[in-house]
């Protein structure tokens, strides 16, 4: 056989190749470049949920007698305030034992009691427990702790599932927003927020004020303008002020 007649023999062979690979790549699925690499909405990628978690306040022993100085007094006296507005269940101190302030601790937990009268809640409602100090170096605190309905993210900040730079053609092309983005400003809103439930409904709408409205409403029927009229005064400026000499 020739070269030529080689040659013939081999091209039906190849083109069958490339038609068979056609065939097996129009069956098989195709890459969606359209799809969302992330929702465009930060509220589905970054959502604020309302969860039961801790809050706590470390009141450390620091005076001389294990008392309260002025300062922690107050600070305990807010964390029962917080505690009558939005505590669920208990409230727990946690004392540490096993050091050389025992003694002086157990005179702070009266200074607590107290102080959490003051903010209007009796010494009765504190449940003591115990928790042993691992370095009786280091200063350990008497842990004031409650569970309260916070609102929150369901995951960290920070994460980078995908990949920002030009090697992956489908994130670069894509022109939408990545997922980290907004993250830290909803995880500030939720920290921001006085009451977690006003993010999840509004509240009832106040009183509203008759006089007023009755006002408008007679200037309404008498064809006058019921819009307010602001007093606008020129501040007069004291010629002695600026003036040349």
């Amino acid at each position: 056989m020739t070269a030529r007649s080689s040659k013939a023999a081999t091209m039906p062979r190849f083109t069958a190749i490339l038609l068979i690979g056609a065939s097996l790549g129009a069956c098989a699925p195709k890459a969606d470049l359209t799809a969302s690499l992330a929702p465009d909405d930060v509220r589905e990628r970054h959502p604020i949920v309302l969860r039961d978690a801790p809050k706590s306040l470390d009141v450390f022993v620091g005076r001389a007698g294990g008392g309260l100085d002025e300062r922690q007094a107050e600070d305990v006296a807010v964390f029962a305030q917080d505690y009558r507005r939005s505590g669920r269940g208990g409230l727990v101190a946690q004392v540490p034992t096993g050091t050389r302030r025992d003694a002086a601790a157990s005179h702070t937990l009266q200074g607590i009691r107290a102080a959490l009268a003051r903010g209007g809640v009796p010494g009765s409602a504190l449940s003591v427990r115990s928790y042993a100090v691992n370095d009786p170096g280091l200063a350990s605190p008497i842990r004031l702790t409650f569970a309260s309905l916070q609102a929150g993210l369901p995951h960290q900040c920070g994460q980078w599932p995908a990949d920002l730079g030009s090697s992956n053609y489908r994130t670069s092309a894509s022109n939408e927003p990545y997922w980290n983005l907004g993250c830290s400003s909803q995880a500030t809103l939720a920290a921001q927020v006085a009451d977690p439930v006003d993010l999840v409904r509004a509240r009832a709408e106040g009183r509203p004020d008759i006089a007023k409205r009755m006002g408008a409403i007679t200037k309404l029927r008498e064809g006058k303008d019921p819009s307010t009229e602001y007093r606008q005064q020129t501040p007069q400026i004291n010629s002695a002020v600026g003036g040349s000499r």
